[in-house]
């Protein structure tokens, strides 16, 4: 049983910065893909950024480029999430995800068998 657990959430102000970290209980990262989705009460999960643990490759929206990095420490088998320059609607509760043996690499939509908890981001004013 694969378990995600999220971690390093919390109140930050216009510009701030905050790192996520999500670390899977998995034999190894090289057969996975990690994602961070977010959502606020009332809209659809957003899918914010991936990390393919077979190649190393990364995704991200849009409105993060530039602004947020993923990385994957493959010995302490977590996926973190750098947030830079955070705006105010950057606040969701974020989440991560993991695919085992992802054939299509971050440029699909799993089903998704595994999820952490989450961890509530919030960027004030």
């Amino acid at each position: 049983q694969v378990q995600l657990v999220e971690s390093g959430g919390g109140l930050v102000q216009l510009g701030g910065s905050l790192r996520l970290s999500c670390e899977a209980s998995v034999s190894t990262l090289d057969d996975y893909a990690i994602v961070w989705f977010r959502q606020d009460p009332g809209r659809e999960p957003e899918k914010v950024s991936c990390f393919n643990g077979v190649d190393g490759s990364t995704t991200y929206v849009d409105s993060v480029k530039g602004r947020f990095t993923i990385s994957g420490d493959y010995a302490k088998k977590t996926v973190y999430l750098q947030m830079n320059a955070l705006k105010p609607e950057d606040t969701a509760v974020y989440r991560c995800a993991a695919e085992a043996n992802p054939v299509f690499g971050c440029n699909y939509e799993y089903n998704y068998d595994h999820w952490g908890a989450g961890t509530q981001v919030t960027v004030s004013h």
